[in-house]
């Protein structure tokens, strides 16, 4: 096995930790990506690392938000009409997923995901020497109206079920957490095991940098195509071809580009987000995420300030910004906490998704030696870790510290 060589395609969590995985099994890897690693959408989160998420976007709930969705009233989403129009089959798929009787196996298997997340980032933000950057106070969940505490009591019943953690919070208990936050919050959640980073791009780096000082190799290039190579694999990219015996796509939402000549063709579509970093002013804290539920939006304490990040944008890959829920959810987080102009500039990255909200994880139908490891939604920098040793236990012939079924791309693809 040792032997066996491997081109991974994508330098975001992702990628980089299927590299770093498939390494530790002896394997010798190359690394491609057009851009430094955790450029793309692995630097536009709000540095969660969420035990706590395991509950799909499209969940049953989304039934009952729908007319407001589609009125682009809620901050939580906004949908391009012109996306409805253009891809009303992956649409009406990702609705169909939300039907009640698949919530307990979509919940179950990101249950079995999100366990993983905290440990394995620790391992290897100490390996990676930027344990510094970690924090391990938990993240909080807010409500703004009085009826929160029945659903904050509600959310921690149905946590408890599968052996989360949750502590309801009332406005003092907040006030001794965050003294900084105005008393906007009558009603909250804290989630002690997750975690958080201060520059989720940053980590995705020191993890790359980690991959390289191990010997791997890591090589900036775009990938214009694949294709069969003898009993191997070619990419294609603006440097010339790189062969390897095995190859692992994890390209983000753009995986199905280079798919799709292969006749393989993932329903991969994207939920958009965008993101602004301000400068708490007055003297003013934040000591760890925080996500505000009716309006929509999380703040983080980032290295560059605080980051305010938005809710879910409905919209093409490749389609112009559209800054309407940054500008409501900045004007939002304001309310929150004393908050300055920051840099002015306004991020945009796009977080692949399936309709069933699961990642793809595994063996390409039909083509030997392709492997696929995208659709982490918005927990890829959670899950990032997980989704590497998944796949690289498969590729090695081992048993996956969790069951890859629920992520077979044979669920979409033939």
């Amino acid at each position: 096995m040792t032997s066996r060589s491997v081109l991974v395609l994508g330098a975001g969590m992702v990628g980089v930790s299927c590299a770093l995985a498939l390494q530790q099994r002896g394997f010798a890897v190359t690394l491609i990506d057009r851009r430094e690693p955790g450029r793309e959408t692995s630097y536009g989160n709000a540095g969660v690392l969420s035990r706590s998420s395991i509950v799909p976007l499209n969940n049953p709930s989304l039934f009952g938000s729908l007319p407001g969705y589609l009125g682009n009233r809620s901050a939580a989403l906004h949908l391009d009409l012109r996306r409805l129009v253009t891809e009303p089959g992956w649409m009406l798929r990702f609705l169909w997923e939300a039907r009640p009787s698949m919530a307990a196996a979509r919940i179950a298997a990101l249950d079995s995901l999100t366990r993983h997340t905290v440990p394995l980032h620790r391992a290897l933000m100490q390996q990676a020497g930027v344990a510094h950057r970690l924090r391990e106070n938990g993240t909080l969940k807010l409500w703004r109206s009085q009826a929160g505490a029945a659903k904050a009591v509600a959310e921690q019943a149905f946590l408890a079920r599968h052996g989360i953690e949750a502590e309801i919070l009332d406005r003092q208990a907040l006030s001794g957490l965050e003294p900084s936050l105005r008393p906007i919050f009558p009603a909250g959640l804290l989630f002690p095991g997750n975690a958080s980073v201060d520059a989720p791009g940053a980590v995705v780096a020191a993890y790359a940098e980690l991959f390289t000082r191990r010997g791997g190799a890591l090589t900036q290039a775009g990938v214009t195509a694949l294709r069969r190579d003898g009993e191997g694999w070619q990419a294609d990219t603006d440097r010339g071809p790189f062969r390897a015996d095995q190859l692992v796509v994890a390209l983000g939402p753009w995986s199905a580009d280079l798919l799709k000549p292969l006749g393989l063709d993932p329903p991969l579509g994207v939920e958009r987000g965008y993101h602004r970093h301000l400068v708490a002013q007055d003297g003013a804290r934040l000591s760890r995420p925080l996500y505000d539920v009716e309006a929509a939006y999380f703040m983080a304490p980032m290295e560059q300030g605080i980051r305010i990040t938005s809710g879910v944008e409905l919209a093409g890959r490749d389609a112009p910004d559209n800054h309407r829920q940054i500008d409501a959810v900045t004007a939002s987080a304001r309310e929150a906490l004393p908050l300055g102009d920051g840099d002015g500039e306004t991020w945009r990255g796009s977080r692949p998704t399936l309709p069933d909200s699961l990642p793809m994880i595994g063996p390409a139908p039909r083509h030997p030696g392709l492997w696929l490891a995208f659709g982490n939604q918005h927990i890829g920098f959670s899950t990032g870790p997980v989704t590497g040793e998944i796949l690289a236990a498969q590729m090695a012939g081992e048993t996956p510290l969790v069951d890859p079924a629920p992520f077979a791309p044979g669920r979409y693809i033939a």
